[in-house]
């Protein structure tokens, strides 16, 4: 997402919480005191018991939109206020555009709100962190058990130093509710018209474009006006080009340059399917939401966006919609992906016992099984859940287990530094709409991360 975002997939049942009054007693420390470098802002002791906080109002900002995610989020607020009457949550919600820029004028005016989604990598959460904007969440992490619910490397994903200036190492800044993976969803009565079947590699999808337009079909649906779909396609397509382990070393800076081989032919696939007509006409000018809607109508048999789409595809086209990670350069399915935005306390909260509690609540082992039920993605699956084979929400999951058991996630490339979102989501829409070549694209990427290394 943007929007974003990530393994081995835990089977949990519901976390028991049985600390004694002494036990907490014991536990009671500033928040963040059990991080490596904590900056703990809150003085209130740590405690479990949500009841007894007296009456709370949480102000809560989410990018949770989008019509499966959306309804599982309205009925994860409504039984916690039923569970805790004594704490209000004023809900707003925001699309990611508008998340990415409203939310740090918010977090530093006096009326923040208390509990955010934060985007991973340094745009945001390390921006907000260096800016003294969040609060470790690690005592909490200890006491609800997050650390033990997630793999390690989930949680590094959240995870920054105190000064904002190292990912995915010092003190967890936020737990995720939903994993994500951006895959490419297909019409399977239009690859069928075409004599096609579902692509399972990278280059069966290439070989099927020619197909599909020979047949008078549209072969990709796109829209980047919102810009987080050009990281998607750019990323998917990087991953499967360069491979999982080049493609993350870009990301975290471990390794290449964002000129490299690989990356400039990933860059020359995107300006290709322009060029060629593969992706519709005007495309910078349509919106995520309308291309998502087009797929769904039909006008297009390809759409290269997340697990986020499930729930409003499976509406729109019932058993005439797959899903597939599509294996790459190590012949392994490998794509863009990882946990949706942080659930992250501000260090204004009002009540930061109330703010965790909420966290706790809308990620457990209940809360997943609501997401699943309204057609999400949860980052720990319900123990024993097993979707039906031959449905979008099985192909999902078993492209979430394939990618994670075979570490082939790559992290979102807007992490990669704090201006990277915008210079790539604008490089990306100079290179389909032909003002960028792929190595004056690639180049500018390069820039930015050059640039960010020297200020470090």
């Amino acid at each position: 997402m943007d929007t974003t975002r990530d393994f081995p997939l835990p089977r949990r049942g519901v976390l028991a919480l049985a600390l004694s009054a002494t036990a907490l007693v014991a536990a009671a420390c500033a928040p963040g005191g059990s991080g490596s470098d904590a900056a703990p802002t809150s003085s209130e002791p740590v405690t479990t018991d949500a009841a007894s906080l007296g009456n709370v109002t949480l102000t809560v900002w989410d990018q949770n939109t989008d019509g499966g995610i959306d309804d599982a989020q309205t009925k994860l607020n409504d039984q916690f206020a039923a569970a805790y009457p004594n704490i209000k949550v004023e809900r707003v919600s925001r699309s990611f555009a508008d998340l990415k820029t409203t939310l740090k004028l918010a977090l530093s005016g006096d009326d923040a709100p208390d509990v955010v989604q934060a985007n991973q990598g340094y745009p945001d959460m390390g921006a907000f962190v260096q800016a003294g904007l969040l609060q470790p969440v690690d005592a909490w992490a200890e006491v609800y058990g997050w650390t033990t619910r997630y793999p390690e490397d989930l949680l590094s994903l959240n995870k920054f130093s105190s000064d904002g200036a190292t990912w995915r190492d010092g003190n967890l800044y936020g737990v995720s509710q939903t994993g994500e993976i951006v895959g490419l969803y297909y019409n399977k009565e239009q690859l069928s018209q075409a004599g096609l079947t579902a692509p399972v590699t990278f280059a069966d999808f290439e070989a099927a474009l020619p197909v599909l337009q020979a047949a008078g079909l549209q072969p990709m649906q796109y829209g980047d006006a919102d810009k987080s779909p050009g990281i998607h396609l750019f990323g998917a397509t990087l991953s499967a080009v360069a491979g999982v382990k080049a493609a993350s070393d870009l990301v975290s800076g471990s390794g290449g340059a964002w000129t490299d081989d690989t990356s400039v032919q990933a860059a020359t696939k995107l300006s290709e399917w322009s060029t060629k007509k593969y992706l519709p006409e005007g495309h910078n000018g349509v919106g995520k939401d309308q291309a998502v809607t087009d797929f769904g109508q039909g006008k297009g048999t390809f759409l290269f966006t997340g697990t986020w789409q499930q729930a409003t595809l499976q509406e729109a086209m019932g058993d005439n919609v797959g899903f597939v990670a599509l294996s790459g350069v190590d012949d392994k399915a490998e794509t863009l992906g990882g946990v949706g935005l942080a659930w992250a306390i501000t260090s204004k909260a009002s009540n930061a016992n109330a703010a965790a509690a909420y966290i706790e609540f809308i990620t457990n082992a209940a809360a997943s099984q609501v997401l699943v039920d309204t057609g999400n993605l949860p980052v720990v699956l319900p123990e024993g859940y097993q979707a039906a084979t031959g449905t979008l929400a099985g192909d999902i999951a078993g492209q979430w287990n394939d990618v994670s058991q075979q570490n082939g996630l790559v992290p979102y490339l807007d992490y990669a530094t704090p201006t990277f979102y915008d210079t790539l989501t604008a490089g990306v829409q100079q290179l389909t709409g032909g003002q960028f070549t792929p190595e004056e694209f690639t180049e500018s990427l390069q820039k930015d991360y050059s640039a960010f290394l020297q200020d470090r």
